[in-house]
């Protein structure tokens, strides 16, 4: 009998409790478990940015991340950036700039850029590349990515909203 673990842990702001197998992955607790689809899986070795979700605001590879170690923590997925239809500025920024062509790896630098703006709100074009240096996407040539993180910076420098001050400003 595989070992189980218990898990009460905050997703999206959704408080959740089970028991789960000891070596389940986040990313098939987020995708098979609790249906957050959002978050996908390309390389299951840590090397590609897909499956990166915020564990308290820190990326991770849920790939490879033990779910049970998310056990106290908050989790923020794709799903959780939104409020309803109102997107986040890093969501409008990459739709605006046609930062995607495919979207599969869309969520994960989307996280990244957030990770990277609520660390450094005014990064350089070079820190931006520098922060993505794990994230592989196969379609954009990468320019409409970094432009769109560059636009998100600059409204989020001159309104910062993000979390739940974000969705208070927009209510």
């Amino acid at each position: 009998m595989e070992p189980e673990s218990h898990l009460s842990a905050s997703i999206n702001s959704t408080r959740i409790e089970r028991t789960i197998p000891s070596r389940m992955t986040l990313a098939t607790l987020l995708r098979d478990e609790l249906g957050l689809t959002g978050t996908k899986v390309s390389c299951g070795l840590q090397a590609c940015g897909v499956c990166t979700v915020l564990v308290d605001d820190n990326p991770v590879s849920s790939c490879t991340f033990l779910a049970a170690d998310i056990d106290g923590a908050s989790v923020t997925t794709i799903e959780g950036l939104a409020d309803g239809d109102t997107l986040h500025p890093i969501q409008e920024a990459f739709i605006e700039r046609f930062a995607f062509q495919c979207g599969f790896c869309t969520p994960g630098f989307i996280l990244m850029a957030k990770a990277l703006l609520d660390r450094e709100p005014d990064p350089s074009r070079e820190e931006i590349i520098d922060w993505f240096e794990g994230n592989i996407c196969r379609c954009t040539g990468y320019a409409p990515i970094l432009d769109a993180v560059e636009a998100a910076a600059a409204v989020i420098r001159t309104a910062p909203r993000s979390g739940a001050a974000y969705r208070e400003e927009q209510a």
